[in-house]
């Protein structure tokens, strides 16, 4: 998770995951998230005259709950492929991989591997450690879970969705578009196929 120009790296996009792993099955269990129905979107005021929308397109990841052993088993890793940055605008776009934001060349991706989970299957608080353009820092964030059950291809799937409010400047992010911009309103939304 290298978004810079996102407070809410992505943040991801951990939380649920690890809500949607308390809550399976008795014995352990894996899913691996999937891409297609999975995003990070974030929100930053553009020059404090309105909200600039957009998302990474390409996230990636995997998670495991073994409700026996407890809090302790719970493991969730998300991966963010922060060229895949979209805002709806192509110059744009390439100025946030810029070294002024993301600098995906030398930050290629940004990840969220957990450390913790309070709460029930319903939702709860996730905790882990983010690491984006080339900064970890433990975060915690709230997740809901939206669903779970079979697919009309056989599998089952698990749905979670997560908020985080992300300062540029604590991820060395500096670049001045203004002090309503400095923060960054994330969400992660993902959903998971059990293997």
């Amino acid at each position: 998770m290298n978004p810079r120009l996102f407070k809410t790296s992505a943040p991801t996009f951990l939380a649920a995951a690890l809500l949607a792993a308390a809550t399976l099955p008795v014995s352990a269990a894996n899913y691996k998230v999937d891409p297609a129905h999975s995003f990070v979107k974030f929100k930053t005021l553009h020059l404090g005259f309105s909200w600039l929308h957009g998302r990474f397109n390409t996230v990636e990841g995997n998670l495991t709950f073994d409700p026996s052993a407890g809090a302790d088993a719970q493991a969730i890793e998300i991966i963010i492929d922060t060229a895949s940055i979209d805002t709806n605008h192509a110059e744009r776009d390439k100025h946030l991989r810029s070294a002024d934001f993301l600098n995906v060349a030398e930050y290629p991706t940004a990840t969220f591997k957990s450390t913790g989970f309070d709460g029930d299957e319903s939702g709860g608080t996730l905790t882990g450690d983010l690491t984006l353009h080339g900064v970890t820092k433990t975060i915690s964030f709230d997740i809901k879970k939206i669903g779970e059950g079979d697919d009309p291809w056989g599998g089952y799937r698990t749905g979670f969705e997560g908020s985080y409010t992300l300062t540029r400047s604590d991820f060395g992010m500096e670049y001045n578009l203004g002090p309503g911009a400095l923060e960054v309103e994330v969400g992660l939304y993902v959903e998971a196929i059990r293997q």
